[in-house]
């Protein structure tokens, strides 16, 4: 939708895996200035700078921020067979089930420390067994198979098994009741004590890049952001929010995703 508001910036997506090697890759390809943009988030920021910073050829100061695209509240679901429907069910549950098993995407993506730090905050830590899968959706489709009791998933992933009556979803990471979608009034686990947060998905320019672009290009994308088609699709079809971020804001999460990472690391990475 960039024509739509500006007539000398164009913004053309090609989509590449957000991975630590594709943005090493991007940072030596491209200097200041460059045309070409990048997405980078909490998982190469806070997780593995830290847990593996040895794949890593960049860190926070080689970008030059430009935007948040969306932000994402993660949801924990049950088995519908065990009958936790709120938090207050699931601590209960917690005090005495011998092991709590939770399907997440990748062995040390967001889900699983989101998993941690709350189980683990719970002083459930002990008992937690983290089940990596493939795919976010895959691992959102265990708990209904009956591979795993919960799971951590973005919300979009888990709908349709919420809607069959397989799962209940239990709480959102975030720092309060989720307001929209049909997911609306499911408790935020903030409202509780309980650590968390969002996934983000910030644009990213060279570090270097002359002051003003980076202001035209953050203007563009927040013109584009508070377009009502893109707004009711983002919060609609996706499940997705607009969530336009500052500079401190965004070095407010990654630090305490960071906080998290390493208060729970043990318990993910063994």
């Amino acid at each position: 939708m960039s024509t739509k508001y500006s007539d000398t910036l164009t913004l053309v997506a090609e989509a590449v895996p957000g991975d630590a090697a594709t943005v090493n890759t991007w940072i030596a390809n491209n200097d200041a200035n460059s045309k070409e943009l990048v997405f980078v988030g909490e998982g190469l920021l806070s997780i593995t700078s830290i847990l593996d910073p040895a794949k890593m050829q960049f860190t926070y100061d080689d970008f030059a921020y430009v935007e948040n695209l969306y932000s994402s509240v993660f949801v924990l679901s049950a088995d519908s067979t065990l009958n936790v429907k709120t938090l207050a069910d699931l601590e209960n549950y917690v005090k005495d089930a011998p092991e709590i098993s939770v399907a997440v995407n990748g062995a040390t993506g967001s889900e699983a420390f989101l998993a941690a730090s709350l189980f683990g905050s719970m002083g459930a830590g002990d008992k937690l067994k983290l089940t990596p899968y493939q795919s976010a959706a895959e691992a959102a489709q265990a708990v209904a198979k009956g591979e795993s009791s919960f799971a951590v998933s973005h919300q979009s992933q888990i709908l349709e098994t919420a809607q069959q009556g397989d799962v209940n979803v239990v709480c959102a990471f975030d720092e309060k009741a989720i307001e929209h979608g049909p997911f609306a009034g499911v408790e935020g686990v903030g409202e509780h004590g309980y650590p968390y947060f969002r996934n983000r998905c910030f644009v990213m320019a060279r570090a270097g890049t002359d002051a003003d672009k980076v202001s035209e290009l953050k203007g563009l994308y927040d013109q584009i952001l508070a377009d009502e088609e893109v707004t009711s699709w983002l919060q609609d079809t996706m499940l997705l929010e607009v969530d336009p971020m500052s500079q401190a804001d965004v070095e407010q999460h990654i630090e305490n995703v960071k906080n998290i990472v390493n208060e729970y690391k043990d318990i993910v990475a063994g």
